[in-house]
């Protein structure tokens, strides 16, 4: 009975949605084994957690051209499938295992990654920032429109830069956009300010409500690092030492500065917060090796029958985090079955009955698989700015990340909702498939900047995020894999028991979105 639910939801879906498309080409049995069997290869051992410019990119490249070879889907870079993307790959080994520092109430070390991880993004071999000045910036932010300047009266030049994560709407509502995160909260933004202003390095302090995670996925920085590469300028431009500091850290370096932490940070998140100079400086030295070469988007394209110069793009990031850091089973690779082996399986799957259609739609439909998601939405980022299609003629970005396992719900909860022309879209298509939607305005952990579509987002088109919902179809069976158990963690594997009509269904929704925007009479 709850297969036969997913069945007539997903072609209702689809038939309603769409003149022309009265159903699903692909029988659902067929769909869902297709579905699975993907997710199974990708997030395999074989496949080596498919971490960038390690060996195992070659292996999920092929393997992802191949599979639009067989599905019969034209190649989108001009003749090919794959698209190049300059990336640094950077290691750092601090001198002492970490960060000396002292001030006028005493003197520490730092711990790598006990205490914070570090890493830079530029092609040098030391890095070396002997008794470097430490400034705490509150939140790190400077946005004129919300009357908030976190540098207000302070230089920065050749500091280390602490700030927060998040930002101040997630303690006070009445400030910001409440719990709904703005791009000020971001990690990268911060990193982007603190380079503006010339500091010497930043680290951003973690709590894990803040930041929506723990401390062990600012762990996975430890290692190797990945950065585009900006031949011109050699990344002069970067910081030259990015990362994190955990909580307890930064009470260490409060505490040797004779600066009470708890009043600080409580400081910060008031109007009127003026920056604090700590009393104390730090030694940053680091051994840096470095590798410069190119990772691959790979990206094939459906033409349209009557405007194919114009496109519906439909997305997943390839890339997860490789091997690492064993967990408690001994366990070192991270496969990223659904994060993001089901994102991929996922634009396969839309890809497949793409062509199977039984009339193609008025525009194209491009689909992409990106590099180096995990380590700051690179690959999107190169795309975006060398689009196979420009971003003027490229109508949204339908971006699957994490979409299984997934039981199904009477609700879609749509993340950025109200600000594109897709809401209505989805509204449509979700009440076709009886079903609901719900608009979340908390962004509290910011993750409608922390995908792939956030980069078509910063270029004018439209996305959204679709996320799992609450109301469970069937109330006792619900999601057995939630998102704490697998998030970074090397038990990220597929397992045949996942439920995935939900995925499926989220999958079904957004094809028909999809193909709706691309058969639209007008744009």
């Amino acid at each position: 009975m709850k297969r036969f639910s997913v069945v007539i939801l997903c072609a209702i879906a689809l038939c309603a949605c769409n003149k022309g498309y009265d159903s699903l080409p692909i029988p659902p049995q067929q769909e869902e084994e297709m579905f699975r069997n993907w997710i199974a290869k990708i997030s395999s051992d074989e496949f080596g957690g498919r971490k960038p410019m390690s060996p195992y990119e070659e292996i999920t490249t092929s393997y992802l051209i191949s599979r639009l070879v067989s599905l019969g889907i034209e190649p989108a870079f001009g003749g090919s499938y794959s698209q190049e993307v300059r990336l640094i790959s950077t290691q750092s080994t601090f001198d002492g295992g970490g960060i000396a520092f002292k001030g006028k109430s005493g003197r520490g070390v730092l711990a790598s990654p006990e205490d914070f991880v570090g890493w830079t993004a530029r092609p040098e071999g030391r890095v070396d920032l002997p008794s470097t000045g430490v400034v705490f910036c509150g939140f790190g932010i400077d946005a004129p429109e919300f009357s908030w300047n976190d540098f207000d009266g302070v230089d920065v030049k050749g500091k280390i830069v602490l700030v927060m994560v998040n930002d101040p709407g997630f303690y006070d509502e009445s400030l910001f956009r409440g719990k709904n995160m703005t791009y000020y909260g971001r990690w990268t933004y911060k990193f982007e300010e603190a380079s503006k202003r010339g500091a010497a390095a930043c680290l951003v302090i973690h709590q894990t409500d803040a930041a929506g995670y723990g401390w062990n996925v600012c762990a996975n920085h430890v290692g190797t690092n990945l950065a585009l590469y900006d031949s011109p300028t050699g990344n002069s431009s970067r910081l030259p030492m990015n990362g994190w500091i955990h909580e307890e850290g930064c009470r260490k370096l409060f505490s040797s500065a004779g600066v009470d932490f708890d009043e600080a940070v409580a400081s910060a998140k008031r109007p009127g917060f003026k920056p604090i100079e700590l009393d104390l400086s730090a030694d940053i030295r680091m051994d840096v090796s470095h590798e410069i070469r190119s990772s691959l988007n790979i990206g094939g394209i459906l033409p349209g029958r009557t405007v194919p110069d114009e496109a519906v793009v439909i997305s997943g990031h390839w890339d997860h985090l490789g091997i690492g850091t064993p967990d408690e089973r001994g366990d070192t690779i991270y496969n990223g079955a659904a994060d993001n082996a089901s994102g991929v399986a996922a634009t396969l799957l839309c890809a497949a009955q793409a062509v199977k259609l039984s009339r193609r739609p008025d525009r194209s439909l491009l689909f992409l698989f990106y590099t180096s998601e995990e380590s700051g939405l690179f690959g999107s980022e190169h795309y975006c700015n060398f689009p196979a299609v420009p971003m003027e003629k490229t109508l949204a970005c339908i971006n699957f990340e994490s979409v299984a396992p997934e039981p199904l719900t009477h609700d879609v909860v749509v993340l950025g909702g109200g600000n594109s022309i897709l809401d209505d879209y989805i509204v449509r298509g979700a009440q076709r498939q009886g079903r609901y939607v719900t608009f979340n305005e908390d962004n509290s952990d910011g993750w409608f900047f922390r995908s792939d579509h956030f980069n078509f987002v910063k270029k004018g088109v439209p996305a959204v995020v679709i996320e799992s919902g609450e109301d469970l179809v069937d109330p006792l069976h619900p999601n057995k894999y939630p998102f704490d158990y697998w998030y970074h963690k090397p038990n990220d594997e597929y397992i045949p028991d996942w439920d995935v009509e939900g995925s499926l269904a989220h999958v079904h929704l957004m094809f028909g979105v999809a193909l709706e925007l691309a058969s639209a009479k007008k744009r």
